[in-house]
């Protein structure tokens, strides 16, 4: 049995191509993708050349990029980690034919999974099938960033995951698809802007219920949020924008001792991060919050599986909005190569892009 997936074949080349999907094993079963939701961060940076595993060595053991042959060489097949499909062909009980499954192989037509090695979460039937898209990744991305903050507050007490926002002034920069599903983990607990330097985004996030606030304007909260003298600022702030401006804005915006959560993705130099500024004056934090590890000693109680809990949670208050709103583009997977070809080129923009199984074109 065979099946297609995306292949970046070169810089600004992208295709399908077919590949073996082999039998369904015993306590295996067979997924046939319905949506297949882009990160249009990540994924580009193999269309653009720009990811580091194409020009560095990655040693997992010391944890270090250095010289040496690439990581990853072109073609680079199955990026994407936002799926979701039916589960057509099953040995495994658990999972019978017909259930919807979230899971992240890449942007393929179909997959033929092991449950002891890939992670799957089984949908509700009552949720949209295309914002199970979220569950298996990007949502517990997001989620874990919340998480982060609320270790950086409570440390080892955390017992739900608003415990770092309920309350307090947080500025959420970047309205891209990670800044928008953290506002929407947060709702009414937290008083949150959003900051982005697009005006469409900002419309966005203002449809989800969200204050937003330009780049240029945003120094303007530091001004009004003040906590006592000589205590400007937010308490926390989430960076979402693979951009170093980004960052070092996020870093203007905290009160002294407040803390950053970066869940963004970085490719370039970081010349306008000045540490010898707020950073240093300010006693400031920075943590790096990515879906690999969980805060220090609460990966028992907060493992992976329960955020993708928390990301149904938030699914089932916010789901409609984000649906709306959020998803600004499906297109089939025949139309994937050109379309991902356009993201990287400059010719198009998108929010959330996602692709799908027998579906008519909504490009917004």
């Amino acid at each position: 049995m065979t099946g297609e997936v995306l292949s970046v074949d070169a810089p600004g080349r992208v295709s399908f191509v077919t590949e073996e999907l082999g039998e369904v094993p015993e306590g295996g079963f067979r997924v046939e993708t319905v949506h297949s939701g882009i990160s249009a961060g990540t994924e580009l940076t193999y269309v653009k050349g720009t990811n580091p595993y194409l020009g560095a060595s990655w040693d997992p053991v010391l944890g270090l990029f250095g010289e040496g042959r690439p990581s990853v060489a072109y073609p680079v097949r199955g990026i994407g980690y936002m799926q979701a499909g039916v589960v057509v062909e099953s040995r495994f009980r658990p999972v019978p034919e017909g259930r919807r499954v979230a899971m992240a192989y890449g942007h393929r037509t179909g997959y033929v999974a092991d449950p002891l090695a890939d992670r799957y979460v089984v949908l509700p039937p009552w949720l949209d099938p295309m914002l199970g898209i979220y569950v298996a990744h990007m949502g517990p991305i997001c989620a874990n960033g919340l998480l982060h903050a609320a270790h950086d507050l409570a440390g080892g007490d955390v017992r739900d995951l608003l415990d770092g926002v309920r309350g307090r002034r947080v500025a959420i920069v970047g309205a891209g698809v990670v800044g928008l599903l953290v506002a929407a983990f947060i709702g009414d607990a937290a008083e949150v802007v959003m900051i982005d330097e697009t005006p469409a985004r900002l419309e966005i996030a203002g449809k989800l219920g969200v204050a937003g606030t330009s780049a240029a304007e945003a120094l303007d909260l530091k001004r009004s949020w003040r906590n006592g003298p000589g205590d400007h600022g937010a308490d926390l702030v989430f960076q979402c924008r693979g951009q170093p401006r980004a960052l070092a804005l996020a870093l203007k915006l905290l009160r002294p001792q407040g803390t950053v959560v970066d869940l963004a993705f970085y490719t370039s130099g970081a010349q306008e991060v000045r540490l010898g500024e707020e950073f240093h004056h300010n006693g400031l934090s920075l943590r790096c919050a990515q879906i690999g590890r969980v805060p220090r000693g609460l990966g028992h109680a907060w493992n992976r599986e329960r955020l993708s809990r928390e990301t149904v949670a938030m699914l089932a208050r916010a789901g409609d909005l984000l649906r709306e709103h959020v998803v600004t583009d499906v297109v089939g997977f025949g139309q994937a190569p050109e379309f991902l070809g356009d993201l990287a080129g400059g010719v198009r923009q998108t929010v959330q892009a996602v692709l799908g199984r027998d579906v008519q074109d909504e490009r917004g």
